[in-house]
């Protein structure tokens, strides 16, 4: 076994033994790991730096108690936390998620591709995560509230401008934002850098609530125009319905697309004339219900129970844009046997590594999370920009920025692919290229 195939088999074996339990977390550095002996080859100074090592532990998790009280008068309980990745090229950023299945396994793996995700952009932010097993769902205004005033009283004295941005993810929306913000400022100062997501009135950017699904849809329309393809005219399928869902139906349909699918928890629908996306909106934005009212209301959908990606009609694209695992790698050929040549996630990890291993057997183009669902954190951090500038930029200039990061973020995966003769592996293009990034920061700035 060669000194580079030993180091990462090594050092893989290591994490596993400290985190047995974080199979998710685990997941992540496994796929990362799988691609990295091209560049470590070729920069023997990441081994004599132990760079794995060092990349792969947090530099903080915080860990509290967040009690609250219901609607009912009762004091409920949740665990909050904010995994603090790495910092090597700037301060921390990433999402809030409040969801039942959050655990430190979850924010962890979320944490560690947030730090590759981050640095593909351009912009000098780090990786963090954060958020709580708190559930909105079924909660009233009032009780979401209260419960984000007790979940800020512990985050802020850990986060700030220039030390670690949040933002939202699941289950934290402009509302929830909003609380968050309101109960910083009333414990702090007013600082409109210290969280983005936010409301247009104190600080907030156009195009923050598109931005992950557009940027999507760009990254993989320049995929596919690399490979003499385009959306016009195409069949796709995307999960989800939530707001990265929403756009980038929005956005691939403008680009002559048909989108004939969408999902929930639940179950699916299919409309083979293409989801009506103000109708999607109006169901899961303004009435907050399932999509069993799509179909409902739609004479051309069909409402099925279970996963969309078992469903067994033909397919070009494929667009996860759901949660992690979405897709097996029984699903993986199924979607290939049925026409699928193209996937791009919009979710974070959605595909599993069996589902990975069947794109790559199968030459798929495939779009990774980490560089195709970039454009949140992009315009996250443009709202950073602009907020530290005291000003806001017009819609369509904060959409050109997009697109051209977006662009840049496929080029520059793209091209690395090409330096280490890996041809159409996306993929291992953007691991190695984010991964270079980091590690020449940390190296420079010494053993810290």
């Amino acid at each position: 076994m060669s000194r580079v195939k030993d180091y990462i088999q090594s050092t893989f074996q290591d994490v596993q033994a400290r985190n047995p339990h974080e199979a998710e977390f685990l997941q992540a550095v496994e796929e990362l790991f799988a691609t990295l002996e091209p560049v470590l080859e070729a920069h023997p100074e990441y081994l004599d730096e132990n760079i794995l090592a060092r990349m792969v532990e947090p530099e903080r998790v915080i860990s509290f108690r967040v009690p609250w009280t219901d609607k009912d008068g009762k004091v409920q309980v949740n665990r909050g936390y904010r995994v603090q990745y790495n910092s090597a090229v700037g301060p921390y950023k990433g999402g809030l998620r409040f969801h039942p299945s959050v655990n430190q396994s979850i924010l962890k793996f979320l944490g560690f591709e947030q730090i590759f995700k981050n640095v593909l952009t351009g912009l000098p932010i780090g990786g963090g995560k954060g958020g709580s097993d708190f559930d909105p769902k079924g909660k009233t205004d009032a009780e979401i509230m209260r419960f984000c005033q007790s979940f800020m009283s512990e985050l802020q004295k850990h986060i700030g401008p220039s030390l670690d941005v949040p933002a939202g993810d699941i289950g934290v929306g402009a509302r929830e934002i909003g609380y968050l913000y309101g109960q910083y400022k009333r414990l702090r100062q007013f600082d409109a850098g210290v969280l983005t997501g936010k409301p247009l009135a104190f600080g907030g950017s156009l195009i923050r609530p598109e931005a992950t699904g557009y940027g999507l849809v760009y990254f993989t329309e320049n995929m596919l125009e690399a490979n003499g393809k385009s959306f016009k005219d195409q069949t796709v399928l995307i999960s989800g319905s939530g707001n990265v869902a929403q756009y980038a139906l929005q956005k691939a349909t403008e680009l002559g697309a048909t989108v004939i699918a969408v999902s929930d928890s639940n179950g699916y629908i299919i409309d083979e004339n293409g989801i009506d996306f103000d109708l999607l909106v109006e169901i899961k934005e303004k009435r907050r219900a399932r999509l069993t009212e799509y179909a409902a209301e739609k004479a051309s959908a069909r409402y099925y129970e279970g996963s969309v990606w078992d469903y067994q009609g033909k397919a070009d694209i494929a667009l996860p844009c759901a949660t992690q695992n979405e897709i097996n790698g029984a699903q993986a050929a199924a979607l290939i046997q049925n026409g699928v040549y193209c996937v791009a996630e919009g979710a974070n990890m959605p595909s599993d590594l069996d589902a990975i291993k069947v794109y790559k057997e199968n030459a798929v183009l495939y779009g990774p999370a980490k560089a195709a669902n970039a454009g949140g954190v992009a315009v996250s951090a443009l709202e950073m920009s602009q907020n530290s500038l005291r000003l806001s930029w017009t819609r369509e200039e904060v959409d050109q920025r997009l697109q051209s990061i977006m662009e840049n973020i496929f080029n520059t995966a793209k091209t690395t692919a090409e330096t280490y003769n890996l041809g159409n592996d996306y993929l291992a293009g953007a691991n190695i290229a984010s991964f270079e990034q980091i590690a020449n920061a940390m190296i420079v700035q010494g053993v810290v």
